[in-house]
C-alpha cells in the first residue's frame, strides 16, 4: 500500500523580500538543507503544521523571475512544473512580495501564475509600504489579480495565521489566477513550436525557448529535440521580429502593462517621496570614498572583534580539553591505546575544537550585516572593483560568502547568468580567507604576535590583513582569467538595495548554531580521521622510545623533591630529546625530512612541513597536527600553565642545531600559505560539480598551491630581513 505524500508548498519569491524569514517562522527548527541531484542548487525543506494536517515545504532558491537563465532559475521553474525527480509538483505556491515595490516584484508573481499552479500572495514587509506612504486595497487587488493575497510581517511574525488559513482554503478549492496574455503572432510561434515537441512539454517552456537567447529552455530542448527544432526556433524568432516584435523587451512590455491595469486603483501612493532614514544612510555608506573607507573599518572591526571576545570563551574550552586529557592520562596505564586517545584524539581533535568560538562568532557577525541590509551595499561598493576585474558586483556576494566557507560561497556563484564570469568567479573564490584558515590564524597570531607584546590592535590588524590578501588578490586573478582563459564582455550589474531593519535574532543564532554543529561534525569525523592517521604516522615505528620515556619520566617524579632546579631541567631536556628523536626517526618524520628541502626556503622545519602536507584534506588539521607533533614541550622548561598551551609549545619548539623551529617571519610564512593555498578537498569537489570536469579543480589547486608557496617564500625572505 502506498504512503500518502504530505501536499507541497513551495516558496518563490524576490532576493531580499523576507522569503527566508517566512521559511523560518513557518517552518521554525522543523528544517534542513539540501541539494537537488546533479545541480548542487540548495534549498531548505521542512515541515508546516496546520491544525491536524502537516505539510511539507520548500524554500525555493531567491530569484527575480523564472526566465531560466542560472541552475538556480531552472530549479525554480522544473520544481514548479513537476519535472524534478527528486520533488513531486507543489500544491500550492506562496509567492513573497514586497509591499513597498509591489508592481516590480508581481512581475515574478505573473510567471509563476503561467506555470499553471494555485498562487498565494503572501503581501510582505506592510509596515515598511505605510511608512513610505503607501496606501494598498488588499481586497480589491486580490480580486483583480484572481489570486489571494494576505498581508504579513514575516520578522514579526504578523499574519502568519491568516495566511495558513488561506493555504488550507487553496488546498480544499484549488484554482489559478489571471495572468498576462502574449499577442495573437507569438502564441501561434509558440503553437508551431510545441507541434515539434508535443503536449509533454509545458507550453511555459516554450515561451521561454522562444523569449530568452542562450537561455537554459534553448540548452535543453535543443539538446532534447536536436538541430530541427532549433532551426524552426531561429525562424520563429526572425519572423517575430519582421512583424515588429522586439525579443529583448516584449516580454516587460505585456508583464509590465498588464501588471499596471491590474493595480489600477488599488495603490494610494503620496504626493511626493518620503525620504526615509535608508536613503539618508546610503548617501553615507554607498559614497564611492567615504564609503569604501566604512566598509574597511568595519571589516577591521569584525575581526579585532573575533579575537578579542571570543578570547574568554576559548579559554574555558582549553580548560575542559586539559581536563580531560589529564584524567583520561591518570587513568590509563602507558602505552599505544593511551596515545592514541589522549595525543591523538584529545589532543588533536581538542585543538581545532578550541576554535569553535571564533567561528560561531563569525558567522553571527557575517548573519547580522547580511541581515540588516549592509552587504548588499558592500557589494554596490565593490562593483567598481569587480567591473575592472572583467566582473560585477554579482560576484562580490560568492566571494563575500566563501568568507565563511567557500562551499556555499562557490555555490553562491549559480546566480551569476555569464557562463564565464560564473567560472572566473568559481576559481577564485577559494582565496577568499574562510572560517576554517581562522583556527590556525588565531593560534599562530596570539603565540608570535601576542596583545601582551604588540598592543590590542595588532592582532586583528593582522587578521585583517590576512582576508585584504584575499580580496585584493581574487579580483586581481579574476582580471587575469577574463584577460586570457575566460576572455569577455563585463556584464551589466543591476541589484536592488534592500531597505535597512534590525536584524531577525532567530536567523542570527540559527546560522551562529549551525556553523557551530557543522565544525564539530567536521572535526568528529574528517579532522578525527586525520588526526587518527598522523597520531600513527607519528608513533610508528615505536621501538623502545614509549619505555625509555615512561621510565625516565618516573624516575624524574619519583626524585624531583630531591633534585634542585637545573638538575630536573637537565633530566626534562633528556626526556624532550628522547621524544623529538622518536618522532625524527617515525613514519611522518621520514617522509618530512624528504620534503624538507623544498619547505627550507619558506623558512619552514620538516615538522612544519608535514603539519601542512597533512592538512591538504581539511586545513583545520593543521592545528590538530601541530598538537600532535608539538603537543609536548620541548628544550628549556618554562611555566608549566604556560607549556600546556599548544601557543606556548611552539614557541619554545628547537630544531637540532637550537634555533627556534618558529620565529615571527616563520609564522607569518605560514599565514601566508595558508591564506592562499586551497588544502580543502570538499571546495574542489564542489568545484568538479559546478563545472562538470577534474579540469578546473586541478587548476585551482595548482595555481593556488604556487601563489602560496611564491607567497611564503617571499614572506619569510623578507621578513628575515627586519
Amino acid at each position: 500500500m502506498m504512503a500518502v505524500r504530505n501536499p507541497t508548498i513551495a516558496l518563490v519569491g524576490n532576493p531580499n523580500t523576507g522569503k527566508t524569514t517566512l521559511f523560518n517562522a513557518l517552518a521554525g527548527m522543523n528544517q534542513r538543507v539540501g541539494n537537488y541531484p546533479g545541480v548542487t542548487v540548495e534549498t531548505k525543506k521542512g515541515k508546516l503544521h496546520i491544525a491536524d494536517r502537516t505539510l511539507d515545504l520548500i524554500d525555493l532558491p531567491g530569484t527575480y523571475s523564472l526566465a531560466p537563465r542560472s541552475p538556480d532559475e531552472m530549479v525554480a521553474v522544473d520544481v514548479i512544473l513537476g519535472n524534478n525527480p527528486s520533488e513531486p509538483r507543489p500544491d500550492v505556491v506562496v509567492t513573497i512580495v514586497d509591499a513597498s515595490n509591489l508592481e516590480r516584484n508581481l512581475y515574478l508573481m505573473t510567471q509563476v501564475l503561467e506555470l499553471g499552479v494555485p498562487v498565494i500572495i503572501a503581501l510582505n514587509m506592510v509596515d515598511v509600504a505605510r511608512s513610505q506612504g503607501l496606501k494598498i486595497d488588499v481586497d480589491r487587488l486580490s480580486q483583480q489579480l484572481g489570486v489571494p493575497i494576505v498581508p504579513i510581517q514575516a520578522n514579526r511574525g504578523v499574519g502568519l495565521d491568516a495566511l495558513k488559513s488561506a493555504i488550507a482554503r487553496v488546498l480544499e478549492s484549488p484554482a489559478c489566477g489571471r495572468c498576462p496574455a502574449f499577442p495573437d503572432a507569438f502564441e501561434h510561434e509558440v503553437a508551431t513550436l510545441q507541434a515539434c515537441t508535443g503536449p509533454t512539454e509545458p507550453v511555459y517552456l516554450i515561451r521561454r525557448l522562444v523569449l530568452d537567447v542562450g537561455g537554459y529552455a534553448e540548452k535543453r530542448l535543443g539538446a532534447k529535440y536536436g538541430a530541427d527544432l532549433i532551426d524552426k526556433m531561429h525562424a520563429a524568432r526572425q519572423r517575430l521580429v519582421q512583424a515588429g516584435f522586439t525579443l529583448a523587451g516584449i516580454e516587460a512590455r505585456i508583464r509590465y502593462a498588464w501588471i499596471r491595469k491590474m493595480t489600477a486603483g488599488c495603490i494610494e501612493r503620496p504626493v511626493e517621496r518620503v525620504v526615509s532614514w535608508t536613503d539618508r544612510l546610503d548617501k553615507v555608506l554607498t559614497h564611492r570614498i567615504l564609503g569604501t573607507l566604512i566598509f574597511l573599518a568595519v571589516m577591521f572591526l569584525v575581526f579585532e572583534t573575533i579575537f578579542v571576545v571570543a578570547d574568554p570563551f576559548m579559554g574555558w574550552i582549553k580548560l575542559g580539553v586539559g581536563w580531560i586529557e589529564e584524567t583520561v592520562a591518570s587513568a590509563m596505564a602507558a602505552g599505544p591505546l593511551r596515545s592514541l586517545l589522549v595525543e591523538g584524539v584529545i589532543r588533536g581533535v581538542g585543538a581545532v575544537v578550541v576554535f569553535i568560538p571564533q567561528i560561531v562568532f563569525l558567522f553571527a557577525i557575517i548573519a547580522v550585516l547580511e541581515d540588516c541590509g549592509y552587504m548588499a551595499r558592500a557589494a554596490f561598493l565593490m562593483d567598481r572593483l569587480m567591473a575592472r576585474a572583467g566582473l560585477n558586483g554579482k560576484s562580490f556576494i560568492p566571494l563575500l560568502s566563501s568568507m565563511a566557507c567557500a562551499v556555499p560561497g562557490i555555490m553562491s556563484a549559480r546566480v551569476i547568468e555569464n557562463p564565464r564570469d560564473r567560472l572566473a568567479t568559481i576559481l577564485v573564490a577559494p582565496l577568499m580567507s574562510c572560517s576554517a584558515r581562522l583556527p590556525v590564524y588565531s593560534l599562530l597570531v596570539a603565540a608570535f604576535l601576542p596583545i601582551e607584546e604588540y598592543g590590542w590592535f595588532v592582532p586583528g590588524l593582522v587578521f585583517f590583513s590576512l582576508y585584504l590578501i584575499g580580496i585584493i588578490l581574487a579580483p586581481a586573478l579574476a582580471f587575469v582569467l577574463k584577460s586570457t582563459l575566460l576572455r569577455g564582455e563585463t556584464p551589466v550589474f543591476v541589484m536592488e538595495m534592500p531597505l535597512y531593519k534590525m536584524p531577525s535574532a532567530y536567523t542570527v543564532l540559527r546560522r551562529s548554531f549551525d556553523a557551530g554543529r557543522m565544525f564539530l561534525k567536521r572535526a568528529g569525523t574528517m579532522i578525527l580521521a586525520s588526526m587518527i592517521l598522523v597520531w600513527a604516522a607519528l608513533y610508528f615505528p615505536s621501538g623502545d622510545f614509549a619505555s625509555r620515556i615512561e621510565t625516565a619520566t618516573q624516575r624524574l617524579e619519583g626524585q624531583r623533591d630531591e633534585l634542585d632546579e637545573e638538575s630536573i631541567a637537565a633530566q626534562e631536556k633528556k626526556i624532550n630529546e628522547l621524544r623529538s628523536e622518536w618522532k625524527a626517526q617515525s613514519l611522518l618524520g621520514q617522509v618530512g625530512k624528504w620534503i624538507e628541502p623544498a619547505v627550507e626556503p619558506l623558512g619552514w622545519d620538516w615538522r612544519i612541513g608535514m603539519a601542512a602536507l597533512a592538512s591538504f584534506p581539511a586545513r583545520e588539521v593543521m592545528v590538530g597536527t601541530l598538537g600532535i607533533i608539538f603537543g609536548e614541550g620541548e628544550g628549556d622548561a618554562g611555566e608549566e600553565e604556560y607549556r600546556r598551551t599548544l601557543g606556548g609549545a611552539l614557541r619554545e619548539a628547537r630544531r637540532p642545531d637550537g634555533r627556534a623551529v618558529f620565529s615571527v617571519p616563520v609564522a607569518l610564512s605560514v599565514l601566508v600559505f595558508f591564506a592562499l593555498c586551497c588544502q580543502c578537498v570538499s571546495t574542489l569537489v564542489v568545484i568538479k560539480r559546478e563545472t562538470n570536469t577534474w579540469r578546473w579543480p586541478i587548476f585551482t589547486f595548482v595555481y593556488m598551491t604556487a601563489l602560496a608557496y611564491v607567497g611564503a617564500f617571499l614572506t619569510y625572505q623578507i621578513g628575515c630581513l627586519f
